[in-house]
């Protein structure tokens, strides 16, 4: 029977997609490690910070994992927050895991603690190239309710595989913090479609951000996960990479610079019917694009 990864816990995915009964977790919250900034608002606090880090294996493999909780400020990071993340990943490097295991959902850095939020995303990115650099591969799994944006979306994508299913969403800046910026003609965040055909993993994994799209299912997240962590190859974090990561971008605004709508893009990438595609289900949507060979501009 499968379980929907949209509709778990962070606790509930970590533990589905690690090897059963080996995860064991740092900084749980019987040590009650909270936030002091958000005490100091009277604001609720969690006695884990929102997010579960610890060790475990993954078909076998000795990993690092971590789950970010939505039902707890959105899986906002604040300084605690990041701080266990920046942690894990430094662990990593002096285990010499063979991976880490990140389950992203965010909507970006608490209001609450901004600056230090700010400061531990960085954080954040810093280690998980440090990490890279170090030759252990990072792969980051997005398929909550809250999707991951904000700095986590820059994270998402410093790994080195992105793993959504359809109901995941990855972005720098929300719909709504958008049409506030914008107004609601640039970008309507109640148009729920337009929102999901805009920040989803079938667009994110048209235009090349999402490397494998799943269905809603932890035992698929698990298996892409597997997949993933057997197939990555050294980390090239190199001058010349990052010139080409540029270069792809700057070909991306020169192509598609002035569609309207995620669907004016996928027609543009060869997609024989743009609009049935948010009507595929994730292995029919893979097997489409793969027989077309639909690739972002690269």
């Amino acid at each position: 029977m499968s379980a929907s990864y949209l509709e778990a816990t962070a606790r509930e995915r970590i533990l589905a997609v690690l090897d059963a009964g080996s995860f064991e977790e740092l900084l749980p919250p019987a040590q009650r490690v909270v936030s002091p900034h958000l005490g100091q608002l009277d604001a609720p606090v969690s006695f884990d910070d929102g997010v579960i880090i610890g060790a475990g294996r993954l078909d076998g493999q000795a990993v690092m994992a971590a789950a970010q909780e939505g039902g707890f400020m959105g899986g906002a990071v604040g300084e605690v927050h990041g701080a266990k993340l920046v942690g894990l990943l430094r662990r990593a490097v002096v285990k010499q895991a063979a991976g880490v295991i990140l389950l992203l959902e965010t909507g970006g850095v608490r209001l609450h603690e901004a600056n230090a939020g700010l400061i531990a995303v960085s954080e954040v990115m810093r280690a998980v190239l440090e990490t890279r650099a170090a030759g252990i591969p990072v792969i980051v799994l997005v398929g909550g309710a809250n999707g991951c944006f904000g700095g986590m979306g820059i994270v998402a994508r410093c790994a080195n595989t992105v793993i959504m299913s359809e109901e995941g969403r990855l972005a720098m800046s929300g719909p709504e913090v958008i049409e506030t910026a914008n107004g609601v003609e640039e970008f309507d965040s109640r148009d729920r479609a337009l929102v999901w055909r805009t920040t989803g993993g079938k667009h994110r994994y048209l235009i090349g951000d999402c490397q494998q799209l799943v269905s809603d299912d932890t035992a698929a997240f698990r298996a892409a996960a597997i997949a993933a962590l057997a197939q990555v190859s050294a980390p090239q974090l190199t001058l010349a990479a990052l010139e080409a990561e540029q270069e792809m971008l700057r070909r991306r605004i020169a192509t598609f610079g002035l569609a309207d709508d995620p669907m004016d893009i996928w027609a543009e990438l060869g997609v024989p019917r743009p609009d049935s595609v948010p009507m595929l289900e994730a292995d029919a949507f893979t097997a489409m694009a793969q027989a077309h060979r639909i690739t972002s501009p690269a």
